[in-house]
């Protein structure tokens, strides 16, 4: 990624000076900072805010209640997996649903640490690690904070507007995601047995 960021970087500075709009491109460039820093000051407060609620929901049990009203559900999913595997998937699809991404991620590493070793063949991953990389790319938030952030300080008058398509376009994209992950699991199944 840095040899990308370099060359665009450089390849730019070179056209510039090609068609003689290096000042142009200099101004640009100190706007463009100018620009991220404000953008990141108002973020960071409306980050602070919903981080505060999301934390409000972990401390009072809302987590917790969540986290034992999916457990059926990770259970049909995730079938071969181990009970402390299920309970750091679970921990980790809640911190995901409610919109808690730095307490998702630790509950997700151990959750693949724990599939890992339960897993009968290490030279590929199984299908509950696969189906955990699905939900995590695919996550369902009740509250996505962070666009509502972005949104907030890009100066939109209704930042929490995009809430149901956001639902909407989630909710389609886990579905498709995790009948996409059975599919696969039950063809390699098959060729494995050796029927296809």
């Amino acid at each position: 990624m840095t040899y990308i960021w370099s060359a665009m970087i450089i390849i730019s500075f070179i056209s510039a000076g090609i068609t003689g709009r290096m000042d142009e491109t200099v101004n640009a460039m100190i706007g463009g900072t100018q620009t991220a820093v404000s953008t990141l000051i108002s973020f960071a407060g409306a980050m602070c805010f919903w981080t505060g609620i999301m934390k409000i929901a972990e401390n009072s049990g809302i987590a917790d209640l969540l986290c034992r009203l999916i457990s059926p559900v990770v259970k049909r999913l995730f079938p071969s997996a181990g009970e402390k595997a299920r309970y750091y998937i679970s921990m980790n699809l809640t911190a995901d649903l409610l919109g808690m991404g730095n307490a998702s991620t630790p509950m997700g590493m151990l959750a693949s640490e724990e599939l890992d070793r339960e897993n009968k063949t290490p030279s590929r991953p199984s299908d509950d690690m696969c189906m955990l990389v699905v939900l995590n790319t695919t996550c369902f938030q009740l509250i996505p904070s962070t666009i509502i952030a972005l949104r907030g300080a890009a100066g939109t008058s209704d930042p929490a507007s995009i809430i149901l398509p956001i639902w909407f376009a989630s909710a389609v994209s886990v579905v498709v995601g995790v009948a996409a992950v059975k599919v696969m699991c039950f063809l390699s199944g098959r060729r494995a047995r050796g029927g296809v």
